[in-house]
């Protein structure tokens, strides 16, 4: 499993909103609490698959991510997963090795390592895709109309806001993409 330890920015700005709590206020453990089981049961049924294979998380954000966005650089797939090179490295290997990632070298520098899922990469996070969306949508089916919208808004909050905006941008940049893909480059 790669080592996921948290940067020391992180810990600064943890221990910062912290501080701007205020000093007597009971932590929010109901949210708290649910946002640990969601994220175990989010990522319990990929986990399933993944594990049949010999892969875990990692395998599964370096694959979502390199499949959202094709020849996204290694450098960057850095900076998204916010985990260190040597762990990244260890992920990717295996992935290569196996067929479900392929890396090419860049057509203006050839330092450059651009990351492509193969067919299998792309079946295998499309299948994994497809069970978290089904989780998903049984919930906003649940919260009825505005759902998206409100838990979007939520998620969206609770990334660093110096990190926000680049984060909505990747997504929206990510979805244009897809949708580029799936019309056949019209």
């Amino acid at each position: 499993m790669a080592d996921f330890g948290v940067t020391t920015s992180a810990k600064s700005r943890a221990a910062a909103a912290a501080e701007r709590a205020a000093p007597d206020a009971e932590p929010c453990w109901d949210l708290i609490e649910l946002l640990f089981f969601a994220y175990r049961d989010f990522v319990g049924d990929a986990d399933e698959v993944l594990a049949k294979l010999g892969f875990g998380r990692a395998h599964h954000r370096v694959l979502h991510f390199v499949n959202r966005n094709p020849g996204m650089k290694v450098a960057e797939l850095l900076d998204v997963l916010r985990i260190t090179k040597q762990s990244l490295g260890r992920v990717l290997k295996q992935l290569i090795d196996e067929g479900y990632v392929a890396q090419r070298e860049g057509a203006n520098d050839r330092r450059q390592r651009l990351l492509y899922v193969t067919p299998a990469g792309e079946d295998l996070a499309m299948q994994l895709a497809g069970l978290q969306t089904a989780r998903i949508s049984g919930v906003l089916a649940e919260l009825g109309v505005g759902g998206r919208e409100a838990a979007r808004r939520f998620l969206a909050g609770m990334i660093d806001a110096e990190h926000r905006e680049r984060v909505l941008r990747m997504i929206g940049q990510s979805d244009h993409a897809g949708l580029h893909r799936r019309d056949g480059g019209q």
